[in-house]
């Protein structure tokens, strides 16, 4: 490891170096999941669910959803099948009113997509932003792929849509809105008989969405709380592996010799300000009694341990030859100044000199 002379048996050393990379990978991992946990717990969702169910511990609704999901889950799929075979049921419905309207005298104009260049209507999509017709709808309602409509609200949305866009684009006294604007009328009409069992139904489908994220949200937070509880057995044990490696790290160190710690304590003089700090920080840190905020600091070098000392070394020659990479680029960009300054300088005078001897 870099901050310790540890002995000649290297495989003693490379192992230690790997338990540091292996606990530097669990830190990175343990960061990842508190982050987790601390996101959900911040979430309006989570609040607004704490809100609803603050009668029982969350303790207890994660027992309880353990009991229960499998339960949860056949309930869930049950529904979602009933839903469909209502709304099913509902399309089919839907797609008699849509029969009878279709097999109107007058529906003809609106059975295929308008040929706008044979008719040459130039500015069609121009005023009609999103063209439908009943050739198309009934395309999208006998589709068995999965693209066509999910419920009767969307057949619904494009039929008006088919008598809009002919009354918006014909004028009022024109054949084809007066034709568009009679079956619009003659569609609610029957419309308004099945509306009712619709409304219902997405009643119905809104109340059983609801369950059903009520549901998921506390199998999240149950699956959050377990997180947090697997986090802090992680942590308890990381803090001993850490304690161990401590231990073996110590045992590890050399004694700093007589000349090595006159040199230390001139390196810490030559330390920044915001450096000195750092370092007086590391000898706190295992030193509870030493106070590195007084005004006048007296460091016993000999009275700190071995690990402490080497962290010191280590500390202080990283920032000496940052400070002395430092000067060293200072000094070249003042060396350069200085070349560029003199040829500026010589340039001038040869040309002056040109100009006298002309």
């Amino acid at each position: 490891m870099g901050m310790v002379n540890l002995s000649n048996e290297g495989s003693e050393e490379e192992t230690l170096k790997q338990q540091v990379d292996e606990m530097v990978t669990k830190i990175d991992d343990l960061e990842q999941k508190v982050n987790e946990v601390a996101q959900f717990f911040s979430s309006p969702i989570r609040t607004k669910l704490n809100n609803c169910k603050g009668s029982s511990s969350l303790k207890e609704r994660e027992k309880d959803k353990a009991r229960t999901n499998n339960k949860k889950l056949q309930d869930a799929s049950r529904r979602e099948a009933a839903y469909t075979k209502r709304m099913q049921e509902l399309m089919r419905q839907f797609g008699t009113i849509l029969r009878q309207i279709t097999q109107h005298k007058w529906a003809w104009p609106f059975m295929q997509p308008v040929d706008v260049e044979r008719l040459g209507l130039h500015d069609y999509y121009e005023v009609i932003e999103k063209p439908m017709d009943f050739g198309t709808i009934r395309n999208q309602m006998e589709a068995k792929d999965g693209s066509g409509y999910k419920n009767v609200r969307e057949i619904y949305n494009d039929v008006i849509l088919v008598f809009k866009n002919a009354m918006t684009y014909n004028d009022e006294k024109s054949d084809v809105h007066l034709m568009a604007k009679t079956l619009f009328d003659k569609f609610e009409e029957k419309w308004q008989l099945l509306l009712p069992k619709v409304v219902e139904e997405e009643t119905r489908r809104k109340e059983e969405e609801a369950e059903g994220s009520s549901d998921l949200q506390i199998a999240q937070e149950a699956s959050i709380v377990k997180l947090g509880r697997d986090i802090s057995y992680e942590l308890e044990e990381l803090d001993l592996q850490l304690k161990e490696l401590r231990e073996r790290v110590v045992l590890k160190c050399r004694l700093m010799s007589t000349e090595e710690k006159r040199q230390l304590g001139l390196d810490l003089s030559q330390l920044s300000p915001e450096d000195l700090v750092k370092a007086l920080d590391i000898v706190a840190q295992r030193n509870p009694h030493f106070q590195p905020m007084d005004e006048e600091v007296d460091l016993d070098v000999d009275a700190q341990s071995p690990l402490t000392l080497w962290q010191l070394k280590f500390f202080v020659k990283e920032k000496l030859g940052n400070q002395m990479r430092g000067s060293a680029t200072k000094e070249q960009d003042n060396a350069k100044r200085k070349r560029e300054i003199c040829d500026a300088i010589s340039k001038s005078a040869r040309k002056r000199n040109r100009k006298l001897m002309s």
